[in-house]
């Protein structure tokens, strides 16, 4: 009697069994063909070592798509540029993730002229970089030359996380008489007041204050080298953050192998978070020091040595944007900045999310990005 089944290879494979192995093959041997980031047009205007400065011309379309509806295209009307600063750390696709969730097309069709700093990929060489070479000596020329391609003064900044902290700080140290706005997302400025984080910032702190007084032996007494935090240990640190959320895209990964939207959606977002940029050496340095042991911010001061500026000296008009579930900076560490600019025109807007999502995330385009374009625009027009 002959068998009943033949061989498991034999069996016809359905249309779906054929997407799911088709898309697990792209996914395991080709992930490239399935990132969507970074697809808007843009031209690097300067070039200084690693890092690049972004120029996004103006959008061609009349109308772009969103995640959810569309928006109409305006012309690039306002007369202040806009430049984002990005955070150490990361890539610069989580600015233009996806067509339709594109932080950079947002803006551009909302009319701003847009610029972004992108500080490169740290090798071992610029481990003697620190804090204040990125406040004091490279963000000022960048934004030089910024002035110098739009033909204008006036400068709106936008900083997420470390992104975030350059900016305040550069706006506190330069007294920039030309820097109008400074639109902060997800920026720490107490990190002793920052939930579990804080308080692992703060027994740290209690360490490193321990050992300078027994030994000697101080963070920017060590060579730079030793304390260079590689890439993949930022993306091991960040996923540690959440645990649970950073299983659950792979989980919904296999549930859902036969959609190929889903499955570009998982490339996307892990190309971005499986590829982190290193810390250099000297940087790690001050955030133990000063950010970390000290906590100087939340008293006001900046973290460069020898610098006697304030952050009462922020004469901007500044906006704070928090989540309210983000345990990288909790809105508590966030919120303490807006307690120092003296007149400034203040807004701290708490909203739904943690640290990447408030910036890129699936619902940042109608809970974020509106409520900072709107607060941008109205402190736009000349």
């Amino acid at each position: 009697m002959p068998d009943s089944m033949g061989p498991r290879e034999a069996l016809p494979r359905g249309p779906a069994a054929a997407r799911r192995a088709a898309n697990l093959r792209d996914r395991v041997f080709d992930p490239g063909s399935l990132v969507q980031a970074e697809r808007t047009p843009y031209q690097v205007i300067h070039q200084q070592d690693i890092i690049r400065l972004r120029w996004y011309p103006p959008l061609a379309e009349r109308r772009i798509e969103l995640d959810q509806g569309s928006l109409e295209v305006r012309p690039q009307s306002l007369p202040v540029p806009l430049v984002l600063v990005a955070p150490l750390a990361v890539n610069m696709s989580i600015y233009d993730l996806f067509p339709q969730r594109s932080l950079v097309r947002y803006l551009l069709a909302r009319g701003f002229s847009l610029y972004l700093v992108d500080w490169g990929r740290p090798q071992a060489r610029h481990d003697h970089w620190r804090l204040g070479t990125y406040i004091t000596e490279l963000l000022p020329d960048l934004l030089e030359r910024v002035r110098a391609h739009a033909g204008v003064r006036p400068l709106s900044l936008h900083g997420w996380s470390f992104g975030g902290l350059f900016a305040y700080c550069y706006a506190a140290w330069s007294g920039d008489p030309d820097l109008v706005n400074l639109a902060l997302v997800g920026a720490p400025c107490d990190y002793h007041n920052n939930g579990m984080l804080g308080r692992q910032y703060q027994l740290l702190g209690r360490v490193v204050r321990r050992l300078g007084r027994h030994t000697g032996l101080r963070p920017h007494a060590l060579p730079p080298r030793l304390l260079r935090m590689p890439g993949w240990i930022n993306s091991f640190a960040y996923k540690l953050t959440n645990p649970v959320a950073s299983l659950r895209p792979h989980l919904d990964l296999l549930r859902n192998l036969h959609d190929r939207e889903r499955v570009a959606a998982h490339a996307t977002n892990a190309a971005f978070l499986d590829d982190m940029v290193a810390y250099p050496g000297g940087v790690i340095q001050d955030t133990l020091q000063y950010l970390w042991t000290d906590n100087v911010l939340a008293a006001g001061g900046l973290p460069i040595a020898g610098c006697e500026a304030r952050l009462s000296s922020i004469a901007a008009n500044l906006l704070a944007v928090a989540g309210s579930g983000d345990p990288i900076v909790t809105p508590e560490c966030a919120r303490t900045l807006l307690r120092f600019p003296q007149g400034a025109d203040q807004t701290f807007l708490e909203v739904p999310g943690g640290h990447m999502a408030i910036l890129g995330g699936s619902q940042a385009a109608s809970q974020v990005w509106p409520a900072v374009a709107d607060w941008l625009e109205r402190r736009s027009q000349g």
